[in-house]
């Protein structure tokens, strides 16, 4: 499952990074030489698709752990008891609380003292430690993988992979990956209000706009809509889904270069006339009081307090939100009410399903190379991340404990088990009691297993969201170490200036007539020859690997 931490922004941690000491040619594995390694103790001999994993001794490996405060970590857990019985591994976590895991994680990586498995990071998060040899050229030792690169050759994952890539062409994290794209993040909207308006279920911008004005003339002394996950990337869903509407990126998507096929070419993201237009759609919101403007610099438990007290009838959601943070508190304080996830609403782009078939992933610290069990933990990883067995059970738990299958292969849970609302009032809960549907080990998969926890409501919202068509992917444009190096030094000051002045322009401390006063400040900070550097990066990898 995925958490805010998917969205938050990079921490610029090179400072801190630090060249660790290289393995020599004889401890190192070679290449995708699964039966030539001498660090090959634990690893099973023939290892392939389908194949139970099962370490050959019993071996253990630390693992930075994301401790979600929802489910806490616990020791006595199922999942980690069953998982030794299964694969002769013990896993040994090194927790981090939730709030401070990419600082900790940048930190333990850039000093040497990083646990061998790092889980839990997005691209681009990664690069930060590439070019100091920190972390593993995972690409390197696919070969270990046999069923990571089953699933590539299935689902065609390849465009997907080679936005990984480094200029050297090799991918250092090792991603979840979907059957197919999975939208996840939307508006929750009170029905109740929509029936007593008699309103429809908004399903353009131009109709979200329509049903707040409504909301505001009904509740002239409200705003119709707060929001939440803005601490620390402002606007970060909500920028983010009003971007894509109008084809660019924003809030929690925000890059600075955008593929704009039109052109063949890419553009900086904050100058593009789709970006203006993403700020006049949200300046009309927030001018005309139908949007908070708090929205964006309020931490989320006051975002969730307004519209669980009733004060507004519009957040940002994803289905655990609006089963765990909002139904619960608002069906109790405000009698009646009644809340639904709204498909995305769609913009001058079409009706396009966005978003990418990777998740975040697994970096392996260098260090690992050195470890005598090294192709075991690559045999595990990918049994454990990749493989269906593995998957079902990072997931669901222990068939005949956790959840049974019928005939037809649908999943159910136990009776005394709960998660996400299916068993509501259950003594037990699969995240909290179990530790399965762990976000640091379930992400990725078929579409069937994505959608064997959803509820009936759900699915409705995932089969609207599935009409539509998939948006095409970027072409890579991995930068050298030299040019990420320069490029480092533009990226923060460029970002910095787009954040603030995209708050200015939406809450109107500065007039939209000085847009293209905002763009000559952006050439000011190097934001041409920024793209200069792109746009060679983009060449170079075309003429190399395409």
């Amino acid at each position: 499952m995925r958490d805010i931490s998917r969205r938050q922004a990079i921490i610029g941690l090179g400072a801190f990074t630090l060249v660790l000491a290289g393995c020599s040619e004889e401890e190192a594995p070679k290449k995708g030489a699964a039966g030539q390694s001498a660090n090959k103790a634990g690893a099973m001999a023939s290892y392939g698709v389908g194949q139970q994993f099962k370490a050959t001794q019993p071996v253990s490996f630390d693992v930075l752990y994301n401790n979600h405060p929802f489910y806490p970590l616990k020791n006595d857990w199922l999942f980690w008891q069953e998982l030794t019985k299964r694969t002769n591994v013990t896993i040994k976590p090194v927790a981090v609380p939730l709030s401070d895991y990419e600082k900790k994680r940048g930190l333990l990586v850039g000093s040497g003292q990083a646990p061998l498995i790092i889980p839990k990071t997005y691209h681009p998060q990664e690069e930060a430690f590439v070019a100091s040899g920190a972390v593993l050229p995972v690409s390197d030792y696919l070969d270990l993988m046999p069923n990571f690169k089953d699933l590539v050759a299935k689902w065609r994952m390849e465009p997907e992979l080679d936005t990984l890539r480094q200029s050297d062409g090799r991918f250092y994290l090792l991603p979840g990956m979907h059957e197919e794209i999975w939208p996840e993040y939307t508006f929750a909207v009170r029905t109740d209000i929509l029936d007593k308006l008699k309103l429809e279920v908004p399903k353009t911008l131009d109709d979200f706009y329509a049903m707040l004005k409504a909301m505001k003339k009904e509740y002239p002394d409200l705003y119709p809509m707060t929001d939440r996950w803005s601490v620390p990337n402002p606007g970060g869903n909500l920028l983010k889904l009003i971007a894509q509407a109008y084809g660019t990126k924003g809030g929690w998507e925000y890059q600075h270069a955008t593929w704009d096929a039109t052109a063949g070419k890419f553009v900086y993201t904050g100058a593009m006339p789709q970006y203006k237009q993403m700020i006049e759609y949200l300046r009309k919101l927030v001018d005309e009081k139908l949007l908070d403007p708090e929205s964006f610099t309020q931490q989320d438990e006051q975002a969730e307090q307004k519209f669980n007290s009733g004060k507004s009838f519009v957040i940002s959601t994803n289905a655990q939100s609006l089963i765990n943070d909002y139904r619960p508190t608002l069906y109790k304080t405000v009698e009646g009410a009644k809340i639904a996830k709204i498909p995305v609403p769609i913009g001058p782009v079409g009706e396009y399903k966005i978003g990418s078939r990777l998740e975040n992933g697994v970096m392996i610290s260098k260090k690992a190379l050195q470890n005598p069990n090294f192709v075991a933990m690559m045999q595990f990883i990918d049994w454990l991340w990749y493989s269906e067995q593995g998957q079902e059970f990072a997931k669901w738990g222990v068939e005949g404990t956790t959840f049974t299958k019928d005939s037809s292969g649908a999943y159910k849970l136990a009776k005394d088990v709960d998660f996400v609302g299916l068993n509501p009032g259950a003594p037990k809960h699969l995240q909290k009691d179990f530790g399965f549907s762990n976000g640091v080990f379930a992400y990725g998969g078929t579409t069937k297993l994505l959608n064997s926890t959803f509820s009936e409501e759900e699915m409705a919202f995932q089969n609207v969201m599935n009409t539509r068509k998939p948006w095409p992917v970027e072409p890579p444009h991995p930068f050298t170490d030299e040019e990420r190096e320069q490029a480092s030094l533009w990226e923060t000051p460029l970002k910095d200036h787009v954040t603030q002045n995209t708050l200015k322009f939406i809450l109107g401390e500065r007039d939209l007539g000085e847009w293209d006063a905002y763009v000559k400040e952006l050439e000011g900070k190097n934001m041409t020859t920024y793209m200069t550097l792109v746009t060679t990066a983009y060449e170079r990898f075309k003429k190399d690997h395409g």
